[in-house]
């Protein structure tokens, strides 16, 4: 569980979230990487705030580089639960087919 403060002066809480999906990996012969971050030191979860709003939250494995969290449109969460071939919760369905082809 962490807390951010937001661009928006909002406070999120990971721990409050309804819903959250962790970042796919793929193997490239020596690491995993990230299916959106394209790293092995840095990982992206998307969570879904008690209030419906999505969020990402950034965390790295790199000395020096704070977590952090920003929110992200409708749209967006949608790309990014497709790239990480993640079910889409019914509110986001719309946005499925202006995404893919």
């Amino acid at each position: 569980m962490a807390r951010y403060k937001m661009d928006d002066s909002t406070i999120v809480d990971t721990g409050n979230a309804t819903k959250s999906w962790p970042e796919t990996t793929d193997w490239n012969g020596s690491n995993h990487i990230g299916r959106s971050s394209r790293s092995q030191w840095h990982d992206q979860t998307l969570y879904r705030s008690r209030k419906g709003r999505y969020y990402i939250e950034y965390h790295s494995r790199e000395q020096g580089i704070m977590d952090r969290a920003e929110w992200i449109s409708n749209r967006a969460a949608t790309l990014w639960l497709l790239a990480n071939e993640c079910d889409l919760p019914d509110n986001l369905k719309e946005f499925e087919e202006q995404i893919t082809e």
